[in-house]
């Protein structure tokens, strides 16, 4: 495509050069600009990219897109040719410079347009509050994957396109990788893309360019809130609710005490899910179950749609996740009757994510890895009233001591018994950071064991389980990796348990019934 092309409808100013030069790629990597490449002078975390440009020019670029006034422009290339005395190879270069208000949104804009604009052959899903963004994401996929809707994912923890998939880098990736993954999913033969939309992510303009066909709200409270981020709670608000004057249709949690805020001014199609009794969905008489080593919930859903669900999920916010993918499929033509089905055995990775071994007691894995998320775990696994509940629990080395003894205080404060190991000791001594959570964790009454080894640890859990327990399994989470000086080690906690299943008599285990790995 040409320069022309790619700028259509945007607002420019030619510094210099010509616009029917036509453009081969597209880049905010200086190290990968040369010919026939456009390069885009973004600001990122660590580095300015207009800082680049005289390099950019040089390497003999097609075209290069900053937001600098002129002023800073001229300054830049003198400084840069005072410095190495290539006035004259400056002169002689062909390169199209373009001054646009915002280069991170023309990013967006002329990634979508460079890749056939992708986000308009596809239902784009974006999901966006402070809790529950990636355990609704993958409800939604998984919803819509069981009904046969074929969907991609772009999310916290990986990129999923319909062939692959690979570790994320951000939650909201930039503006070029969205793109270009959007249109892999669509060459992939993949229906809907589920994307977690951060609160970063819409201040930046990354997703600048995504066609949105549903824009969803989980919830809201302070978060993120700091010099790199964002300046105070109302720039966090605004900038989250941006996605909803994006998208076509917009689903709200209107339980949320700040969905009206969100809801305000949106020229979205609004539907809202919730217990509350104006809610499009409504759940009502929720309670818990436990059946056969599942925790979950079940509710009555009213209004729009009628009948009973069964969630194979436990904890109050399943309700909240659930829902949200119940309007989603319903939007997309997915009969009740198939969402009811689907959710009673949907999971989602490493988020209270259920490993049925046994029909007498629960063992679950989650990514709980700090005081806060562990607290908020515990106590909504105590409301299932279990014999015991066992939480075996590590921390990260070469991290914030404190976030140690405040797991060990929580653990020991809600956990019936405590088993603590190694979680990523990084260059750490996994037995000192052990330490320093048994300090946290003896400010309690708590019972614990130290076991650094955690498949021996997780043994200790399985070999000793009795019925009625549920064993918590956390901190790792989706994580198939230990790290350990610098080095990432396979370890995921399914492959360890499967090995403890093969190594250990299984008459021995309470009420064994393995209903996980024999699928």
């Amino acid at each position: 495509m040409t320069i022309q092309e790619l700028i259509q409808g945007l607002e420019y100013e030619v510094v210099c050069g010509e616009l029917d030069s036509e453009i081969t790629e597209i880049t905010n990597d200086s190290r990968k600009a040369g010919a026939g490449k456009m390069f885009f002078a973004i600001t990122g975390a660590r580095f300015d990219g207009s800082h680049f440009i005289p390099e950019v020019i040089r390497k003999g670029a097609g075209a290069i897109i900053t937001d600098q006034t002129e002023k800073k422009l001229e300054i830049l290339l003198q400084n840069d040719m005072t410095m190495n005395g290539d006035f004259e190879e400056f002169e002689e270069n062909s390169v199209t410079i373009i001054r646009v208000p915002s280069a991170r949104y023309a990013m967006g804009v002329i990634a979508s347009r460079f890749y056939g604009e992708p986000s308009k052959n596809i239902s784009v899903v974006g999901i966006t509050g402070t809790k529950g963004k990636t355990t609704t994401a993958y409800m939604v996929r998984g919803m819509l994957e069981l009904a046969g809707i074929k969907t991609g994912l772009i999310g916290t923890i990986e990129i999923i396109d319909g062939k692959s998939s690979q570790p994320a880098g951000n939650t909201t990736p930039e503006s070029l990788i969205i793109h270009k993954k959007i249109r892999d999913m669509v060459d992939n033969g993949l229906e809907c893309v589920v994307m977690e939309v951060s609160s970063q992510g819409l201040m930046q303009d990354r997703v600048a360019g995504v066609d949105f066909d549903f824009g969803i709200f989980t919830n809201l409270s302070p978060d993120h809130i700091g010099p790199n981020e964002h300046r105070d709670y109302d720039h966090y608000k605004e900038c989250k609710k941006k996605l909803f004057s994006l998208c076509k249709k917009a689903i709200y949690n209107i339980d949320d005490k700040e969905a009206q805020y969100m809801m305000d001014g949106s020229t979205a199609y609004p539907l809202t899910f919730g217990r509350d009794e104006f809610a499009d969905y409504r759940a009502v008489g929720h309670k818990l179950y436990s059946e056969n080593g599942i925790l979950g919930i079940e509710y009555t859903l009213e209004n729009t749609l009628e009948g009973d669900v069964k969630v194979a999920l436990p904890g109050d916010f399943s309700v909240y996740n659930s829902l949200a993918a119940i309007v989603v499929a319903d939007c997309m033509g997915v009969s009740f009757d198939e969402m009811q089905s689907i959710l009673q055995k949907i999971t989602v990775r490493g988020r209270v994510e259920m490993i049925p071994i046994s029909d007498k007691f629960t063992l679950m894995i989650d990514y709980a890895h700090n005081g806060m998320s562990l607290e908020s775990l515990l106590k909504a696994i105590r409301e299932y009233n279990p014999s015991r509940m066992i939480t075996l629990f590590g921390c990260g080395g070469d991290r914030d001591k404190s976030r140690r003894y405040e797991m060990g205080e929580v653990s020991g404060k809600y956990s019936d018994f405590s088993i603590i190991t190694s979680d990523n000791p990084r260059t750490e001594d996994p037995q000192a950071i052990i330490n320093d959570i048994i300090e946290g964790i003896n400010r309690t009454d708590g019972e614990y064991i130290d076991i650094v080894d955690r498949k021996e640890a997780i043994r200790f859990a399985i070999m000793n389980a009795k019925e009625g327990d549920v064993i918590i399994l956390a901190g790792k989470g989706h994580e198939d990796y230990q790290e350990i000086n610098g080095v990432k080690h396979h370890m995921d906690e399914r492959d360890l348990i499967r090995e403890i299943l093969e190594e250990e008599d299984e008459s021995s285990i309470c009420g064994y019934n393995n209903r996980y790995f024999a699928e």
